[in-house]
């Protein structure tokens, strides 16, 4: 694993593409809806984004609740469940993908790791089949929680086209995407070789008003080296980084203007496997990379009594 020190975080600079990033909204079963966005943190907004500090689990915080990966099969019904309510009417950011449900050949547990697996291939004989010539997986953990510690280790996969995340949006009820808040704990897309983006989207913070709040940090080679991505999420601050390092920081500024810090209510959260798309697929999409698997080893969630 690349040591926490190799790192080096840097600001993205705004270019018209970038803005168009993030993961993809959400839908009417994660009650999100919308589309999303990555790029400069360098906005106005409550203090500096770009950090460099210690991060790993807080003093005082417990196992909330976890997935090791370590059953083969099916991902555990119990904890996860798949979000496939946007196939017949396409995806957010014109993104290529058909979500499917209950399918090994993209989203299984297999050697210890969750494997979503996107594919090219057309499943035209399901009824909410939306022309799609891609498939892949997105999982809803069907535990929520406000407030706590998130680690994920996880190997993203790098192809032109690729745009696997790690993210959360607010359980329900819900209002309107960005006005309820999303954090995207991690982010990679095949044409932004190296790159990580850690991200959150507010009414008052996001890309069509060039107020966005992100940081991307450079990662040598890691297409090939397994990574702990992490977040932090308390009343007055959400924090990210990556393998026990903190490089994002976004702070409550204490006005309870909602627009600024709708983090307030209990988050679920989502992993999944996008293939191209306004962001994913800003040079394209390799077919002839595919299939792609972006693998996870645990996602552990903490919280503080």
């Amino acid at each position: 694993m690349t040591s926490a020190d190799s790192l080096r975080t840097t600001i993205a600079i705004v270019f018209s593409f970038a803005a168009l990033a993030a993961c993809g909204g959400g839908s009417a079963q994660t009650s999100g809806g919308g589309t999303a966005s990555s790029s400069s943190s360098s906005a106005t907004g409550p203090g500096p984004t770009q950090i460099n500090e210690p991060g790993g689990v807080p003093a005082g915080y417990s196992l909330h609740w976890s997935d090791e990966f370590n059953i083969d099969g099916l991902p555990d019904p119990a904890k996860w469940s798949y979000d496939t309510v946007r196939n017949k009417d396409g995806w957010y950011n014109n993104e290529k993908q058909y979500y499917s449900a209950n399918r090994p050949e993209n989203a299984r547990v297999e050697g210890g790791n969750l494997i979503i697996e996107a594919r090219k291939e057309s499943l035209s004989g399901n009824a909410d089949w939306g022309g799609q010539t891609y498939t892949s997986a997105r999982l809803l953990s069907k535990m929520s929680y406000q407030y706590g510690h998130v680690e994920s280790r996880a190997l993203v996969t790098c192809p032109k086209g690729s745009w696997p995340a790690i993210w959360q949006l607010p359980s329900a009820p819900y209002n309107s995407w960005p006005d309820d808040g999303e954090i995207d704990i991690m982010e990679y897309v095949g044409w932004n070789v190296d790159k990580i983006y850690q991200s959150v989207h507010t009414k008052a913070y996001y890309h069509s008003i060039n107020t966005q709040k992100n940081v991307l940090t450079d990662v040598p080679n890691v297409c090939n080296t397994w990574h702990v991505y992490e977040m932090t999420w308390t009343a007055d601050r959400i924090t990210m980084g990556i393998d026990g390092r903190n490089y994002f920081s976004f702070r409550n500024d204490g006005s309870g203007d909602y627009t600024k810090w709708p983090f307030t209510h209990p988050q679920f959260l989502i992993l999944n496997l996008a293939v191209g798309g306004d962001f994913g697929g800003v040079n394209g999409v390799d077919d002839a990379s595919l299939p792609w698997q972006f693998k996870v080893d645990y996602v552990r969630v903490y919280t503080k009594p």
